[in-house]
């Protein structure tokens, strides 16, 4: 899989220590309740805001609708490269004068570019505030993007992408993203080509930037030491002189096609196996009840019947796992494993046997009485653990379009839905003919060894591929996490915060899209997320 975009958050050593004390404090309290106020700014800019002065630090996160499907044909990648660009340089400042001043302010400031939207966030000591606004309203209004820093950047993200010319899960992923998106922009490499990368300019990334960065495409949380009041003066000057309306490109909505097999032959130790069903929308009333059913499908890291069948009795692969997930334009329902290559087939048909016994028998009371206490019990601790982590969960409310009193409803939600709403989510979701990825070599018709022969008695096992259908912490609401700054040498994988029980992504979207980012990477939703 490809690394580009996971590098580079822009963290400032001299305030993590802080930081990381600050959260913990945040964190006791966070779970005892989060108390939401929609601000509106003197000049109309609104935002999501959770006072809390426990520790003197704030953290915003925000978002612009649009991401890299908005990328103009022959220019894919465009997207990822702005986003690496932003702590180049902005204003009169360029990118030594910019960093250093990033470095004396203590703040920590990230962009990265989803599927769906382009996501920022700065997170702030109160006392050095005004220093880190500055910069903020810098880096969101006037990007220099300098000849030096472009091609620097530029480079890196080349030198990416003829690496994965070689790498077959990267290629699997193209042909399998193209089999059921089609020409639609879902189907495209998000990181960009050789070809388009190399033809991009500093005129393409001020057109984009002036294109995508608007008021009535923006979304903004805050959490922390500062006032509705404070805070509305504050989004007017990062946000109040940007355009009022963005100039998007229309995107239709798509549905994956079914019923296709990819099988990206390749003389791999271990294959890669990927099924793709219906999903549901995060809006539609019966979401929680297939939220539900995928939990105790392949939801639960080590609850889940296909963890009992494929890891626990067999020893067929190290993780296998299940996961809705919503992007703006589409809904999926996904599965994915890994396991030895010559036991590729067993696994693939162990699978299909228990989405079957879902859809035929449904699921029982008790395993239904267990799921609802897992994802609501687990719900504080995947989205509530750091100031940043509710900034995320707060922002994925808003791009998911949940209310503001979701936090305290959901429970009550999850506690209505019936065993039959369960079932009958499951059977008509999964009786669909799902598209299939597999990524090795020609599978080999052999039997079922004994039990414990598989993937755990020998060197190899591992995550399920593409990593949009590894399994994540029950979350269900979009998560947008910490955002990442492009392809640097400073970090190799930025993580992205959760929102609510489920952010992994479809396969076949964009399998670079490291917003897991954005939200519950947890179950539900599953962000950019429930």
């Amino acid at each position: 899989m490809s690394m580009i975009g996971t590098f580079g958050i822009h963290i400032r050593k001299s305030a993590l220590a802080f930081f990381a004390v600050a959260s913990l404090a945040v964190a006791g309290k966070a779970e005892a309740a989060v108390e939401i106020q929609e601000v509106v700014s003197p000049g109309g800019v609104k935002a999501w805001l959770v006072e809390d002065y426990t520790v003197p630090l704030v953290s915003m996160k925000f978002a612009f609708k649009g991401g890299s499907s908005q990328d103009p044909e022959g220019k894919s990648g465009l997207a990822k490269l702005m986003t690496g660009l932003f702590d180049e340089g902005a204003g009169d400042l360029d990118r030594a004068a910019f960093q250093d001043a990033l470095d004396v302010s203590g703040a920590e400031m990230g962009f990265s570019a989803g599927i769906d939207e382009i996501t920022g966030s700065m997170t702030w000591l109160a006392e050095r505030e005004d220093e880190a606004v500055h910069l903020l309203t810098l880096a969101v209004n006037d990007p220099r993007f300098d000849a030096e820093p472009v091609q620097r950047m530029k480079s890196q993200f080349l030198t990416s992408l003829i690496a994965d010319e070689r790498d077959p899960n990267t290629l699997a992923g193209r042909k399998w993203r193209k089999a059921i998106y089609g020409d639609h922009p879902y189907a495209r490499d998000s990181d960009g080509t050789k070809e388009t990368m190399g033809g991009l300019t500093a005129e393409d990334l001020r057109s984009f930037h002036d294109s995508q960065f608007a008021q009535d495409n923006l979304f903004v949380a805050v959490v922390g030491a500062i006032s509705a009041e404070d805070l509305g003066k504050r989004l007017d000057t990062i946000f109040g002189d940007l355009p009022e309306k963005a100039k998007l490109r229309e995107v239709l909505e798509v549905q994956a096609k079914l019923g296709e097999r990819v099988h990206y032959e390749y003389p791999l130790p271990q294959t890669s196996l990927s099924l793709l069903y219906p999903g549901i929308e995060r809006e539609d009333p019966r979401f929680f009840a297939a939220y539900l059913a995928n939990h105790i499908l392949g939801g639960g890291t080590f609850s889940s019947r296909l963890y009992e069948e494929v890891r626990e009795k067999r020893g067929l692969a190290y993780g296998v796992g299940s996961n809705l997930s919503n992007y703006d334009h589409a809904s999926n329902w996904g599965i994915g494993t890994a396991t030895r290559s010559d036991r590729a087939a067993e696994t693939l048909d162990l699978i299909r046997d228990e989405v079957s016994k879902i859809v035929e028998g449904g699921v029982s009371e008790d395993e239904l009485e267990a799921a609802k206490n897992y994802v609501t019990g687990a719900y504080a601790i995947a989205n509530f653990d750091s100031s940043s982590a509710i900034a995320s969960t707060v922002l994925g409310l808003q791009l998911a379009g949940l209310p503001r009193d979701y936090i305290e409803t959901r429970e009550a939600t999850i506690d209505a839905v019936t065993l039959d709403e369960v079932n009958e989510e499951a059977k008509r979701l999964l009786s669909a003919e799902p598209s299939v990825l597999i990524v090795g070599p020609a599978f080999e018709q052999t039997s079922a060894g004994p039990a414990g022969d598989g993937a755990l008695n020998g060197d190899d096992g591992g995550q399920p591929l593409p990593s949009d259908l590894q399994p994540s912490a029950d979350n269900d609401n979009a998560a947008v996490g910490d955002a990442k700054s492009g392809p640097t040498e400073r970090a190799p994988e930025a993580e992205t915060g959760p929102v609510d029980d489920q952010e992994a992504k479809p396969a076949s979207i964009d399998n670079n899209d490291d917003r897991q980012d954005a939200s519950e990477a947890p179950p539900e939703m599953e962000a950019g997320g429930n």
